[in-house]
């Protein structure tokens, strides 16, 4: 899907900004033939939730609908006009002067429709029925059911099967953009370099109805440095500048539609030149083997709650960058178009996730029940997910399959890979990932503590071994000791188990408040939380295969509520205004200290 922009022939407007908004009663439906009649307002995007003093709002579980008036200006109506959403969370019905005109499910991915039949002359009325409902069949995975009082009311309820706060809305920017009635819809990018001459080849596939379709390779500074055959879609590029960690260089793929001579339409796709692979328990970007450091972090922000915060972004890449880190993981969905693109441009090195988390019927730490190999705890009887999963993959792809920052997959985050039904469900998924994917990425998923190397179903499925651990913190608790001989065996056995493919950990963490301070070094302070880091560090560079570290997290954020949350987890080594505490001083002399490439090689 090609990222909204405005050029000769295409413009891009608006949406953003203050929208009605109105819970819905189900006593009163709406009647959505009419003006939404409310007194309340949301800014868009944004989550709904913190900007309500309501708590009955904030908290509710059910429908919400959003509403706003535009207008196309005369020159542009012979265009093609599309909607477009860079995400709604978890559900949309969007109406325009009263009618439906599409339907998305899935809270982290962008829609659109063409609007062109759907307008009256003047002022339109875009009307937006949004649901927060999760459940057995959604990604991320709710706990659904319903009460009824004695008037016979329903009242919804979900309990969220993950760790972080169910935040709803309008989330990414809503935009018209047009586009000529005959137009390029998709552009695929596939880099190939070869080390030994410098020289790229950089495959080019465009996709236009009714047009000749013409692609010139650009450098960074906008000069046009080779040419698409268009017969096979390929272009040298000699003494290619690389896509560096750190060190971002992009070109542009200039796409041109010609009919008859005449251009009817362009595109300029920005991608850098790079190669992915595992080989060897390295994983290697232009064919050296590279080291992740840095974090799982939420899109998480003061008022804006998962709502699209460009300052936010950009403080956190600078935060990252100062650290010495390099990477992130996009924990629990896919973050916004913007995000990627900033990390394009700036050299961060990204792990894509798919929103299937909570894909689990049990989370406890009896170790010695799932190690059994005919446990089954029921997870891939009850859930429901498989057409969802399937979706969201196909969409995460086409979305984010030409940004050089993207170099891994994650299929899935703490699943129930320990019980019998894993493998069957799994399996088909990463067939499909490896099969929709141009540029060929390594796999992976999440594995938590209960995926152990004596009770993973499905590890042999993944091309990187990825994994959650909370030595002590949630097993081991305040004893670092005894959590550093039980994180050097488990690494070790997986070590063993499989020599060929690289480990890394994609979250490890404490929780940790600000402030406060321990001479004995307890849990929840920050003496507590640096000497963890200390403790895995320490065993992370005895492993040969370790190729990562991305701990868990990088700022506080909000969770639903619960006794051992006090506003949210607490794990984030910066609070969530950003603020760092002490391990940050720690971490950073650590990874200033560890090259991007051939740390473990060089050692």
């Amino acid at each position: 899907m090609l990222y909204p922009v405005s050029n000769t022939d295409r413009t891009v407007l608006d949406l953003d900004g203050t929208w009605k908004f109105k819970v819905e009663d189900e006593q009163h439906p709406v009647d959505v033939t009419q003006p939404l009649v409310t007194s309340t307002f949301m800014a868009v995007p944004a989550s709904f939730n913190d900007q309500t003093v309501d708590p009955a709002i904030r908290q509710h579980d059910g429908f919400f609908w959003y509403e706003r008036d535009f207008s196309i200006m005369h020159a542009l109506q012979d265009q093609r006009l599309v909607l477009r959403f860079g995400s709604v969370t978890h559900e949309a019905w969007v109406f325009v002067n009263g009618v439906e005109i599409t339907h998305h499910k899935g809270g982290f991915t962008p829609f659109e429709v063409v609007l062109n039949d759907h307008l009256i002359p003047g002022k339109n009325r875009l009307t937006v029925k949004v649901s927060n409902l999760l459940d057995h069949t959604t990604l991320p995975v709710g706990n659904y059911h319903e009460t009824t009082d004695a008037d016979g009311r329903v009242t919804r309820h979900v309990d969220e099967n993950f760790d972080f706060f169910n935040y709803a809305g309008i989330h990414r920017p809503v935009k018209i953009y047009t586009t000529p009635r005959h137009f390029i819809s998709d552009i695929t990018i596939v880099p190939t370099v070869d080390f030994a001459t410098g020289t790229a080849t950089v495959t080019v596939t465009p996709v236009g109805e009714g047009l000749d379709l013409t692609t010139t390779i650009c450098d960074a500074t906008g000069q046009a440095v080779a040419t698409v055959d268009p017969t096979t879609h390929t272009a040298t590029i000699p003494n290619a500048h690389l896509w560096q960690p750190g060190n971002a260089y992009l070109y542009m793929a200039h796409v041109t539609g010609t009919s008859a001579g005449e251009v009817i339409d362009q595109y300029d796709e920005p991608f850098g030149i790079r190669t992915v692979a595992v080989k060897a328990g390295q994983f290697l970007i232009n064919n050296q083997p590279f080291y992740f450091k840095g974090f799982g972090k939420h899109e998480d922000t003061y008022v804006n709650g998962k709502g699209l915060n460009q300052a936010y972004n950009v403080l956190d890449i600078n935060l990252m960058k100062q650290m010495g880190a390099n990477s992130f993981r996009t924990s629990h969905y896919p973050y916004s178009d913007e995000m990627m693109r900033l990390c394009d441009r700036e050299g961060i090195v990204v792990i894509d996730e798919t929103p299937a988390v909570g894909l689990m019927t049990r989370f406890d730490f009896n170790m010695d029940a799932v190690v059994q190999p005919d446990f089954n705890d029921g997870t891939w009887t009850k859930m429901k997910t498989e057409s969802a999963h399937r979706q969201v993959i196909h969409e995460m792809i086409d979305r984010d399959k030409n940004h050089a920052c993207v170099v891994m997959w994650s299929i899935a985050n703490e699943a129930a890979n320990y019980s019998l039904g894993a493998h069957e469900y799994f399996a088909p998924l990463f067939k499909l990932a490896r099969q929709l994917d141009p540029q060929k990425r390594p796999l992976t998923y999440v594995g938590e503590i209960q995926a152990s190397p004596a009770a993973d179903k499905s590890s042999d499925l993944v091309d990187v071994l990825a994994l959650n651990r909370y030595y002590g913190w949630y097993l081991d608790t305040g004893d670092l000791q005894a959590a550093e001989t039980h994180l050097r065996a488990e690494l070790q056995t997986w070590q063993k188990l499989y020599p060929d493919k690289p480990i890394m950990f994609t979250e490890y963490g404490a929780d940790t408040i600000a402030g406060v301070h321990s001479a004995y070094g307890e849990p929840f302070s920050e003496e507590y939380q640096t000497d963890y880091y200390r403790t895995y560090s320490k065993v992370f560079d005895e492993i040969p295969n370790f190729v990562g570290e991305q701990l868990w997290n990088f700022a506080d954020f909000q969770t639903k509520f619960g006794i051992q949350r006090v506003q949210g987890n607490k794990k984030g080594i910066f609070t969530r205004a950003r603020e760092p505490k002490q391990a940050v001083q720690y971490l950073s002399e650590r990874w200033h200290n560890i090259p991007d490439f051939g740390y473990k090689t060089k050692k």
